[in-house]
């Protein structure tokens, strides 16, 4: 059953906003002050308590925290290793 043709989808809200609430310090960013995308490696447990709240109050789908994990911003935190390039098809 196509869910789109029945009802309007509720997406997840602001990761970052989430992020910023949460109780973390700077070895939680692996010394990387900013870098939320590091939390997927460094706190899986917090992200996934961001996505967890989210899908508590009703959403019923969620992305997470990789708005910045790209080449030219991971350069600025010295990770630019840490992402893959992916052929075009």
């Amino acid at each position: 059953m196509d869910v789109l043709a029945d009802r309007i989808l509720v997406a997840d809200g602001a990761m970052g906003t989430m992020l910023q609430a949460a109780d973390l310090t700077l070895d939680d960013f692996d010394g990387r002050e900013g870098c939320n995308e590091i939390l997927n490696v460094t706190r899986p447990d917090v992200v996934r308590g961001v996505h967890d709240a989210y899908l508590a109050a009703g959403a019923d789908c969620v992305e997470t925290n990789t708005f910045g994990a790209n080449l030219a911003n991971l350069a600025e935190y010295d990770i630019p290793h840490r992402t893959v390039s992916c052929p075009r098809v």
